[in-house]
């Protein structure tokens, strides 16, 4: 038995999220189908994340067991021989029987995109949230830094969230805009349910000039979800990287 890390791309527009559902489709299900299809034994794939429904992601890890004598980087052309075209296997390797994707994460890296300005998206539209109201971007920046460390985001999680403790680190938040494009990018030890849709959600509370900057510490005190922004939808959210 072995075991094989994958490293993935994939457009979530499609898909329920990463994790098996009864009633819809996932990315976990299709990679459990696709291997099947190739040793023709079943095997469960564990993800590093549960990435939402419509979420996407370009450094998605996730390792699975395997009797197969095939060997472990030859899954990457294997698997995509039989995937849809939606999701791309960029690695494959042999790893030590203990690693577990989830369990061995150090952190986890995200961006968010927005498209501003009187003139919606087409081309590209599935991974973009269009905004058309003018932003702050400097009052925004501002706000960050409240984010920064590490603090109790029980008012930034979905309620109904499993999670045990609601306390996360974040290591970086930034906001770049070029021309009519503006991404957030937030780098952080884990995060909770819609966490970083609620982020930039109150992000653009501020920016709309609803929210001072300073409000953000007050609303990471209070604990209370109903004081922080919308979240954002989740179209324009993208997993880029998980740290080992």
């Amino acid at each position: 038995m072995k075991n094989v890390m994958l490293t993935i791309e994939y457009d979530g527009t499609n898909y329920s999220g990463w994790q098996r559902q009864n009633n819809a489709m996932t990315i976990q299900q299709r990679l459990e189908e696709a291997i099947k299809k190739i040793t023709g034994n079943f095997s469960e794939v564990i993800g590093a994340s549960r990435t939402d429904a419509g979420v996407h992601a370009r450094g998605f890890v996730c390792n699975f067991f395997t009797n197969s004598k095939m060997p472990s980087p030859n899954f990457k052309m294997a698997l995509n021989g039989v995937l849809p075209k939606d999701i791309v296997v960029l690695n494959a390797r042999e790893v030590d029987n203990s690693f577990h994707s989830r369990y061995h994460s150090l952190g986890k890296k995200y961006v968010y995109t927005i498209v501003t300005g009187n003139n919606r998206p087409v081309i590209g539209r599935q991974y973009v949230y269009y905004f058309r109201r003018k932003l702050d971007i400097d009052k925004m920046k501002n706000a960050c830094k409240y984010f920064i460390g590490t603090h109790d985001f029980s008012a930034f999680k979905k309620k109904g969230s499993s999670a045990k403790s609601s306390v996360r680190t974040v290591k970086e938040l930034t906001i770049a805009q070029e021309d009519n494009l503006i991404k957030f990018s937030i780098v952080g030890d884990g995060f909770l349910y819609n966490m970083v849709r609620i982020i930039v959600g109150t992000l653009l509370e501020v920016g709309l000039g609803r929210f001072t900057p300073e409000y953000v510490k007050d609303i990471l005190d209070s604990k209370d979800r109903s004081k922080a922004g919308k979240p954002v939808p989740a179209l324009g959210l993208c997993l880029e990287k998980i740290f080992y």
